[in-house]
């Protein structure tokens, strides 16, 4: 005799059947307009640089980085993010190529603003480490310490001539106490108003920042454990949000996104602002990595990545694959 109501009553699978099943009750989708794209520009180079532990990626020359810009603007993609890189016997203490209005970044933001305007956003980053001889992200004391004060007298002179040079958003990075308030005095002071802050809220001195040390060149010495987040701690990346929003923040990061899923869904829940993400180089480079040695599917395994940072809370996403996967999802 058939029997009715038997267990199990309910089937989630029902809602698994078929791709376009599973397409339509998806609840976090991926846009091309959720991605950002971190580009490198290197100054004094005729060709592009490979970077060797972040494969596909490069140091970017003038023109090679115009084109990007073109590319990931024709792909849907929000923005980019540009990290300058002098030569090295331009880099001194106070990282001057930094405020320099000829200084490497400020070209390349220029160059990409003349070249795509108003319709990518153009971002820049906000730090002392790729124009200091010493690494740091900020200035160093006598004996040998981040100047947190010093420090932020540099991060007004950037922001200003920064946005000078077209940046619609500056990316303050460095994990200065106070560095959003004195960033957003500076440029009112100036009359910009209209530029937007980027803050890194939630900066973790982590491991997986490797592979970006050779692609900006970095001259660090010793380690950035006395500014950034110790990756034991969760409950002062709340404290950072609540101050980086009374400092008036447009919107916040989490960085490293892979790692720290956890405290960018805490984060989220917590901002009334935009908040966003960077899938750093060592998360970029661990996929690439594996793929290369045919362990994980790649394609697949940076679709996933990525949906978990956005359904963890992130609103947009800083990823090397920005333009490949908004090729790919358009």
């Amino acid at each position: 005799m058939t029997k009715y109501g038997s267990f199990p009553g309910t089937r989630p699978r029902r809602l698994r059947t078929t791709p376009v099943m599973r397409r339509m009750v998806a609840e976090t989708r991926l846009h091309p307009a959720d991605f950002i794209l971190p580009a490198f520009v290197r100054e004094g180079v005729s060709e592009p640089v490979p970077i060797s532990s972040m494969p596909g990626v490069v140091q970017h020359t003038r023109d090679s980085l115009k084109k990007a810009a073109v590319e990931a603007l024709e792909a849907g993609v929000s923005g980019i993010m540009l990290f300058g890189i002098p030569e090295d016997e331009k880099k001194d203490a106070v990282g001057t190529p930094g405020t320099d209005p000829d200084g490497i970044l400020q070209v390349a933001l220029r160059d990409v603003r003349a070249e795509v305007g108003d319709e990518l956003l153009v971002m820049s980053d906000l730090c002392l480490d790729e124009t200091t001889d010493h690494g740091h992200c900020g200035v160093l004391d006598d004996q040998g310490r981040v100047d947190n004060d010093a420090t932020l007298e540099r991060y007004a002179e950037m922001a200003q001539v920064q946005a000078d040079a077209g940046a619609h958003v500056v990316g303050p990075s460095g994990m200065m106490d106070g560095q959003i308030g004195v960033v957003r005095d500076a440029l009112d002071q100036i009359g910009r108003e209209d530029v937007a802050i980027l803050a890194y809220t939630v900066k973790y001195a982590s491991a997986f920042y490797g592979p970006f040390r050779e692609a900006v060149g970095s001259s660090l010495r010793g380690d950035r454990k006395t500014y950034q987040q110790d990756p034991a701690n969760a409950r002062e990346s709340l404290r950072e949000l609540a101050l980086d929003l009374e400092e008036g923040a447009d919107m916040v990061m989490v960085k490293p996104a892979g790692p720290y899923l956890d405290i960018l869904a805490r984060v989220a829940d917590a901002s009334d602002v935009p908040v966003v993400a960077y899938q750093i180089s060592g998360e970029y480079s661990m996929v690439e990595a594996a793929a290369e040695k045919g362990w994980i599917d790649r394609d697949k395994a940076i679709l996933e990545s990525l949906t978990g940072i956005k359904r963890a809370g992130a609103q947009n996403i800083l990823t090397y694959w920005a333009t490949e996967v908004a090729r790919n999802l358009r």
